[in-house]
């Protein structure tokens, strides 16, 4: 498997705080069957602001200390990228990375904002040959309330990804249903720890894993940890997903309405 987002480099954003947890990190994605990890770093302009070369190094140094370790894992430079009206001129400045030099860009949203301007800037982008994939669209208070957004989104060519852990209500009720829902309809085209600290995600990953296969499949499962990834790491084309209509039960109605 390949971990598609996550916050292993350390001192450069809300993720790992040193080597140690570092390469803690990644022994614990060793032990449960990951042999890839692409770092997404925060990029936050004014708050994580760490360049494309410093990033670089980390990977680097980091990539040759595993190997002398017989740590089987590889290691790629990307980034989230916080969703901007500068992202092409943060990206001409080598400031933020797309996916191992490739056309894809993972980005996110302000967690409780829907951003204005959303299309502008994925038209811009695409314009740029960059494919946007958006970080845990499962997670943003707004979708959650209208999720039409992520249709919206993906008929204009973003692809999704979605945190592991989603499912097994990491991040909330709400957020575990709505990941099972777009698992369901088709929406999902890449899935990721997101981890930002040792003995959170990974070690949940049996159970997380065991969880998904039952909603779409052992051979879906294998498509969005493996297959997709590694055709993002190569720079091959990926299809965007022809998502079904989904709805709500009465129940489930009743959680996403409410306030908490």
């Amino acid at each position: 498997m390949i971990d598609f987002h996550s916050h292993i480099i350390p001192g450069v954003d809300d993720g790992s705080k040193s080597v140690e947890e570092t390469f803690k990190l990644i022994k614990e994605a060793e032990s449960v069957g990951f042999d890839s990890i692409i770092s997404t770093s925060h990029y936050i302009e004014n708050y994580y602001e760490s360049p494309v070369e410093e990033r670089q190094e980390w990977i680097n140094a980091l990539s040759g200390a595993l190997k002398k370790e017989n740590i089987n894992v590889n290691l790629y430079l990307g980034n989230e990228v916080y969703f901007s009206e500068n992202i092409i001129h943060l990206l001409n400045e080598n400031q933020i990375a797309k996916m191992n030099n490739s056309r894809y860009m993972l980005f996110e949203f302000a967690m409780n904002v829907k951003p204005i301007n959303v299309y502008d800037v994925i038209y811009e982008m695409l314009q740029h040959n960059i494919v946007p994939i958006l970080a845990h669209p499962e997670r943003y208070r707004f979708v959650q309330q209208d999720p039409s957004l992520i249709y919206d989104l993906l008929d204009t060519g973003v692809l999704m990804q979605s945190n592991f852990a989603s499912i097994i209500g990491w991040y909330g009720e709400k957020t575990e249903i709505l990941a099972k829902k777009f698992l369901e309809s088709n929406m999902i085209s890449f899935l990721g720890s997101d981890v930002h600290k040792p003995n959170t995600i990974y070690p949940k990953m049996p159970e997380i894993l065991e969880k998904i296969e039952e909603i779409i499949g052992k051979e879906k499962l294998f498509e969005l940890t493996t297959i997709n990834p590694q055709k993002v790491l190569q720079n091959e084309s990926i299809d965007i997903p022809e998502a079904e209509e989904f709805k709500y039960s009465f129940k489930e109605k009743m959680i996403m309405n409410s306030k908490k």
